[in-house]
């Protein structure tokens, strides 16, 4: 039987972008199933007592340098967003509203917006710009954005998050395999290990 990982994130942490850029590639090595778990990163800070790295100037200065240094290593693009730190509340809802509505295109949403903030470098605090990035993405940008506002897509993302901190997030990436947590985009290959047991 098929191992699942389940991936707990938020479109703001450039460790997330970077994690999701490897994730799908190592499921597919060992037949696992990935699946999706939008959070608000926010809310679980709140509850855990927790800050952003970036929130410490000296360990904030390193933590671009790591991600720099994980980019070129995975070979993969990346731009530190010059609007970073991002509030996301609204992204993270879209991205809920595709999960429930138009599930088929969950990935197409998340590769249009990650591509958006984390190489394009945009700011999609702008409602506008996102209704560009969903529009140029194929998505009818108008319905999707209207849909974030049901109270079934708001509650989903309020539950995700929730389940996340009961489980022991307390940041992203959070990564588990057969209920065992792995957080941060550098703890891979332990996901990779546990795939292959």
């Amino acid at each position: 039987m098929s191992k699942t990982v389940e991936f707990f994130f938020d479109l703001g942490s450039p460790a997330s972008y970077l994690a999701y850029t490897q994730l799908p590639g190592i499921c597919r090595e060992s037949g696992a199933t990935l699946v999706y778990r939008p959070m608000l990163l926010g809310a679980v800070f709140q509850a855990t007592g927790n800050a952003s790295p970036a929130m410490i100037p000296a360990k904030g200065r390193y933590m671009l340098r790591d991600l720099a240094r994980h980019a070129e290593r995975y070979g993969v693009p990346m731009r530190f967003n010059p609007h970073f730190p991002l509030n996301t509340l609204g992204l993270m809802r879209l991205l809920v509203a595709v999960q429930l509505h138009q599930p088929e295109r969950f990935e197409a949403a998340l590769q249009a917006l990650y591509q958006a903030i984390w190489v394009d470098g945009l700011n999609l605090g702008e409602p506008a710009r996102v209704a560009e990035v969903l529009g140029q993405a194929g998505f009818d940008a108008e319905a999707l954005l209207a849909q974030c506002a049901e109270l079934a897509v708001k509650e989903a993302l309020k539950a995700s998050s929730e389940e996340a901190v009961a489980r022991g997030v307390f940041g992203a990436p959070s990564t588990f395999v057969e209920g065992e947590l792995y957080f941060g985009q550098d703890r891979l290959d332990f996901v990779r290990e546990a795939l292959r047991r």
